[in-house]
């Protein structure tokens, strides 16, 4: 099992096509320049085009290749997104070798018997219903590749229920749940499907959810990169329907 002594070949994931979710900010920002240093084709997905622009120019100037931008409202997207989504990289790339799901929503740190309706239904959207409904659209990518991993990003509080998580604590109990059901039905031999909690990381959520946390107690993103790389690559290809800690 990876930990944070893992060590990435250089150019583990050279010549692959991943897809990153939430690439603008945090860890899938952090994954995705990481993936794209060791090698990867990165196609970033993310809100706001200005902010996967300045992330494009990141790793250009880092000599990584060249990434690929994909803005996309998860919170609002139709079938008809998700099939132009996948005409788009059927088109440019002709398969997928990865996903990492790293776009999420924290909704509110209230009491359900509180809690705001539309907000539920937005954290549901981005967290679950998202990842749930680009796997499926993008399985024949995938299906194309050698070696295709899928990454959905779980938590602890998706493992074991805690008051005033609200949504985000059901949705990353679906997710642990969907990852498995993937792995399950899985029919072609080539394509993994695992859960990663990221556990306690500097990140704007984290501040967002822990106020009174002092965040440079916690190890950056970065910190926690070799389990993602790991996961990623083709030194986990046994492993399929896992759910895995970031940290130790």
């Amino acid at each position: 099992m990876p930990n944070t002594t893992y060590q990435a070949a250089p150019d583990l994931l050279k010549g692959k096509i991943i897809l990153v979710t939430g690439a603008s900010d945090g860890i899938g920002r952090t994954a995705a320049i990481s993936y794209a240093l060791h090698g990867a084709t990165v196609v970033l997905h993310g809100r706001t085009l200005n902010k996967l622009e300045v992330i494009y120019d990141d790793i250009e100037n880092l000599g990584a290749p060249q990434p690929a931008i994909l803005p996309l409202q998860l919170s609002s997207a139709s079938v008809r997104d998700y099939e132009a989504l996948f005409n788009t990289l059927e088109q440019q790339f002709g398969r997928l070798d990865g996903i990492l799901h790293s776009a999420g929503l924290l909704g509110e740190r209230v009491p359900l018997a509180n809690y705001d309706l539309e907000t539920w239904e937005e954290v549901m959207a981005v967290n679950l219903k998202a990842p749930f409904a680009l796997t499926q659209t993008l399985l024949p990518l995938l299906a194309k590749s050698e070696d295709a991993s899928v990454i959905f990003t779980s938590s602890g509080v998706g493992r074991e229920a805690r008051g005033l998580w609200g949504a985000y604590s059901v949705s990353k109990f679906g997710i642990e749940a969907l990852s498995q059901i993937f792995a399950q039905e899985n029919t072609y031999p080539n394509i993994r499907f695992n859960c990663i909690n990221p556990g306690a990381t500097r990140t704007a959520m984290r501040a967002k959810a822990f106020p009174h946390e002092d965040p440079l107690s916690l190890p950056t993103a970065e910190k926690i990169m070799p389990s993602y790389l790991y996961l990623m690559g083709k030194d986990s290809q046994n492993m399929n329907g896992q759910s895995i800690n970031a940290q130790l």
